[in-house]
């Protein structure tokens, strides 16, 4: 018999797979010869207004939405999760 995906081995396993994570400011839309004239200090506007939640991107798939926030002592910054994303509704679980 097969063992479960909740066992201590299996689990474990699936803990160690690498994932690729982005957060998503927003995006744009340009021609090509306006992506050529851009230089430093260039600004290109996003579709996303100041304070609109991020999109978090695990693995080119949503999976949640948050809020940019600046960790301190690090002088970075971070998301706090404000949405979990659920799969799509004509995709199958299980």
């Amino acid at each position: 018999m097969l063992d479960t995906l909740g066992s201590g081995r299996n689990l474990e396993a699936i803990m160690r797979i690498p994932v690729n994570i982005q957060v998503v400011l927003g995006g744009a839309q340009m021609p090509v010869a306006s992506l050529m004239n851009l230089g430093r200090g260039a600004i290109v506007a996003l579709d996303k207004r100041v304070g609109e939640p991020v999109d978090i991107v695990v693995n080119n798939r949503v999976i949640a939405r948050g809020e940019v926030v600046h960790v301190e002592e690090d002088n970075r910054f971070g998301v706090a999760l404000t949405e979990i994303v659920g799969p799509p509704s004509n995709e199958i679980v299980g």
